[in-house]
């Protein structure tokens, strides 16, 4: 048995004005400082034998201030690319075209030269199917909003269209079993308070 501890950066710099990043290389701002810190108890409690992480700068950094320090880096685990929607308002997004955003958001439309959602799935997942032929109790995925949705979509059959953004440094766990379906075992956890409107 495996349990993927799948924790989301904390918020990032362009989080905080609402544009979308994409695999544009953005750090975190000072609550998502404060955000990852305040996770690291909790990660602690429940411990880790090994952890992996996105390249990513955000990324990163809440895998160091949540106790995951020097974790092996790759590009596998990067947001999807959402092409000449990289640094875009959110909201100048959906004024121009809501059915394309809606559509994105649900996995079924790809930006002007972006990565389609079948091919971001196939990238992310085949990082964990390589972390699966190692033993590991709690492997710590250290990662973004988007590959979470795309491990719990192919491993628990959840689509993106039924699943909430996660929050910022927010902790989801499941089991992978030999001979067991997928469980879910956590979702969306933050600790000391709950978040309905986490950013995309």
């Amino acid at each position: 048995m495996m349990r993927l501890l799948l924790v989301r950066h904390g918020q990032s710099k362009w989080n905080a004005t609402r544009k979308l990043q994409g695999q544009a290389d953005v750090g975190l701002s000072p609550l998502g400082m404060a955000q990852a810190d305040a996770l690291r108890p909790t990660i602690a409690k429940i411990g880790h034998c090994r952890a992996i992480s996105s390249d990513l700068e955000r990324v990163r950094e809440t895998a160091h201030r949540i106790g995951a320090d020097n974790p092996p880096l790759t590009e596998g685990l990067r947001e999807i690319d959402v092409g000449d929607w990289t640094g875009r308002s959110i909201d100048d997004i959906r004024a121009e075209d809501e059915t394309a955003y809606q559509g994105w958001r649900a996995g079924t439309v790809a930006p002007p030269g972006g990565e389609a959602w079948e091919d971001f799935v196939a990238r992310v997942t085949g990082v964990i199917e390589a972390e699966r032929h190692v033993p590991c109790e709690n492997l710590l995925v250290v990662c973004h909003g988007g590959v979470i949705r795309a491990i719990l979509q192919r491993y628990i059959g959840l689509d993106p269209a039924h699943i909430i953004p996660v929050a910022p440094a927010s902790l989801s766990a499941f089991r992978l079993g030999m001979g067991k379906p997928p469980r879910l075992e956590l979702f969306n956890y933050l600790p000391g308070n709950l978040d309905f409107a986490a950013p995309d």
